[in-house]
């Protein structure tokens, strides 16, 4: 299992859209973002937090964890097809709930009940992962493309607010200060993305390959 790593704004979807007409035996899983940006009860959880991230960020980091991890233990199972998620929930962790804490959307009480849901599911149903594929995007671009593409409730999140993301995202995947040991010898491929790919070819054709020689590299070992 390898799973696709990146910024809100990044490309993450496009690249796995175009990484699956390329290569149709591999088993892509898009981020079930549906679960927490569709209206359920009237309401968009995620647009409820962008609004008023101190109420809202225990619910959706909360729920987030459980449905990446759902995903994570079925597809952790099969060892032959190879199997490519978007984001996980080691993102959802080391980027969006750290970066809640540090922004004081989560309190102390908050922080000890999802710490214990983090340690059961990270550290006791979840194996690590074969490989990362890091998009990796300025905020500046992701903030761009988020407005061009137009999501309900992106318009409410803020240029610092992908700095400090992205921020967290390089702690995790690049100097990986804040990552868990057991996840240290994973392996990462960074692809640098502020060029669109999904309009050049040629851009996507060279990310193709870089993740075609990454993939066969790690995915029996």
């Amino acid at each position: 299992m390898f799973i696709v790593e990146g910024n809100i704004g990044a490309g993450k979807s496009t690249f796995l859209t175009l990484l699956k007409a390329a290569c149709p035996d591999f088993t892509v899983v898009q981020e079930p973002i549906h679960n927490w940006a569709s209206e359920r009860h009237g309401q968009s959880l995620l647009e409820e937090f962008y609004k008023k991230p101190s109420r809202w960020a225990f619910t959706i980091e909360t729920f987030a964890i459980l449905a990446r991890s759902l995903d994570h233990v079925k597809h952790q199972k099969n060892s032959t097809v190879p199997a490519i998620l978007e984001r996980s929930i080691y993102s959802g962790h080391y980027c969006f709930a750290q970066n809640g804490l540090q922004e004081g959307y989560l309190n102390e009480i908050e922080w000890a009940v999802y710490s214990q849901w983090v340690e059961f599911i990270l550290h006791q149903q979840c194996k690590a992962p074969r490989g990362f594929i890091y998009l990796r995007t300025s905020p500046e671009i992701c903030h761009k493309r988020m407005h061009k593409r137009s999501r309900s409730g992106e318009e409410l999140v803020s240029l610092s607010y992908l700095r400090n993301i992205h921020a967290q995202h390089e702690k995790f995947l690049i100097t990986k200060e804040i990552l868990d040991k057991k996840l240290h010898h994973v392996p990462v491929l960074v692809l640098d993305v502020d060029e669109d790919f999904h309009e050049s070819n040629a851009a996507f054709e060279a990310h193709l390959a870089k993740t075609m020689s990454f993939i066969e590299a790690n995915h029996k070992k």
